[in-house]
């Protein structure tokens, strides 16, 4: 494991989620766009916690540290997307 790596995974996954939401907002101009906003909102604070947690590393055993921020950040970015599902199907 490699925290390079795992600092990619985070710039890549929040990245394209927030693409998929800017996506959705540039192709319905108008629907929902102030609570994407506030889903894109959230994903940035995701982004910039994981961030800090691996920047400022807590002590212990760094291995299950690292997959314990991958798994949050997996788990968080898949609740966002729940949130983004519901609001596209609302606005069908």
């Amino acid at each position: 494991m490699n925290i390079r790596d795992i600092k990619k995974d985070i710039e890549y996954f929040i990245g394209e989620f927030i693409d998929d939401c800017s996506l959705f907002v540039t192709l319905n101009p108008g629907k929902s766009s102030e609570e994407v906003a506030g889903i894109i909102e959230e994903a940035i604070d995701l982004y910039n916690g994981l961030k800090d947690k691996i920047n400022h590393p807590a002590e212990g055993a760094k291995r299950a540290y690292y997959d314990g921020i991958r798994q949050e950040m997996l788990e968080k970015l898949d609740l966002l997307s729940e949130k983004l599902s519901g609001v596209i199907s609302k606005a069908e």
